[in-house]
C-alpha cells in the first residue's frame, strides 16, 4: 500500500511544491537553494503514522530527526491529497462525491446504508462567534459531525465533510443534496435511523427508516409484538454502518481530534479514503481465494 502512495501521491506533492514555487517573486531560479531535509516517503509515513496512532508532531518530529514545524508543515501538504483520491470499491473504481455513490447503488442494485458520526474537537476560544455551534445535543460535547455511507456489507462509500455537531442529522443530509440526488436518480434503498425521519416522504420512499408507534399509549399486545419484530429487522439490516463507523474511529485522529477544526473535513476524509482502499484490496483477495 506504501508503495501505491508513494506512485500516485509523489508527483501530486511534487507539483505542488513546484507551483508554490513558481507562484511566488523568486532572486534565484526554481529548485536552488536548501533542500528538503524530509524526503517525500518520509513525509508520507509520518502522515499515516499521525492518523492511524494519533502521534503529536512533537513525537514525529524526534523520531524523523527534524523540527516540529516540518512535521506539521508536512502532514498539512499530505492530508488534502490523501483525502481527495476518494473512497475505493475496487482497485480501479473510486466514488468522490455523494452523487457517484447513489449512481453506484443504481448500478450494481445494491442497497445503501448512512449515519452520522461525532468526533470531538477542542472548544472554541471565548468571544468565538460559532462558539455555540460545536455543543453536540446528544453528547452535550463539543464536536462535529460527518455523515458516512457504506453498503449493505458495511464498506465504506462515502464519507461527508465535517458540519458543526449542532447541525441535525436531517438537516445535515439535504445540506449535502441527499434528497435531490435520490429523486432525480436512480431507484436507490437508503436505510437510515430515526435521525433521518421525514425523508422518506421527501424521496418517495427510498430512505427507509424505522417504523412508526401507531400507539402512544395503552397500545395492543399484538401490535407491540409486531412493532418489536419489524424494529428489530430494520436495525438488523442497518447495523452495518456501525461497523464501518467503528473501523474509522480506530483510527486515533477520529478517537479525538486535537488540531483546528477546520482541517477536521480533510483529515475525515483522508481517513476514509486510506480505509476503503485497504476494505477493496482485502475483498478483492476474499474474492479470489
Amino acid at each position: 500500500m506504501i508503495a501505491e502512495l508513494v506512485a500516485e501521491i509523489g508527483p501530486l506533492w511534487h507539483e505542488q511544491h513546484q507551483e508554490a514555487l513558481r507562484s511566488r517573486p523568486r532572486w534565484r531560479a526554481v529548485g536552488a537553494g536548501a533542500k528538503h531535509k524530509l524526503v517525500f516517503i518520509d513525509r508520507l509515513l509520518a502522515t499515516l503514522v499521525h492518523l492511524r496512532h494519533g502521534a503529536t508532531h512533537d513525537v514525529l518530529a524526534c523520531w524523523f530527526a527534524v523540527d516540529r514545524s516540518t512535521i506539521t508543515r508536512a502532514i498539512g501538504e499530505l492530508r488534502p491529497l490523501l483525502a481527495q483520491r476518494g473512497c475505493t470499491v475496487t482497485p480501479g473504481l473510486r466514488l468522490h462525491t455523494l452523487a457517484d455513490v447513489v449512481n453506484h447503488l443504481g448500478e450494481n442494485g445494491k442497497s445503501g446504508i448512512i449515519d452520522g458520526t461525532e468526533i470531538r474537537v477542542r472548544r472554541p476560544a471565548a468571544g468565538h462567534k460559532d462558539r455555540d455551534k460545536f455543543i453536540s445535543g446528544k453528547n452535550k460535547q463539543n464536536a462535529v459531525k460527518s455523515m458516512v455511507l457504506t453498503d449493505a456489507d458495511g464498506r465504506l462509500l462515502y464519507c461527508s465533510s465535517a458540519e458543526p455537531a449542532s447541525c441535525a442529522d436531517i438537516t445535515h443530509a439535504r445540506k449535502l443534496g441527499l434528497v435531490r440526488l435520490l429523486t432525480d436518480g436512480p431507484a436507490v434503498e437508503i436505510l437510515a435511523d430515526a435521525g433521518y425521519q421525514g425523508l422518506g416522504a421527501q424521496t418517495g420512499g427510498r430512505v427507509v427508516t424505522p417504523p412508526h408507534r401507531k400507539f402512544k399509549k395503552n397500545a395492543p399486545d399484538w401490535y407491540e409484538e409486531i412493532h418489536e419484530q419489524r424494529r428489530k429487522a430494520h436495525s438488523s439490516r442497518r447495523i452495518r454502518v456501525e461497523h464501518g463507523i467503528a473501523h474509522l474511529k480506530n483510527w486515533k485522529a477520529l478517537a479525538r481530534h486535537h488540531g483546528r477544526r477546520e482541517h477536521m473535513s480533510d483529515t475525515i476524509q483522508a481517513v476514509a479514503a486510506l480505509l476503503s482502499h485497504q476494505q477493496a484490496v482485502t475483498h478483492t483477495t476474499d474474492v479470489r481465494v
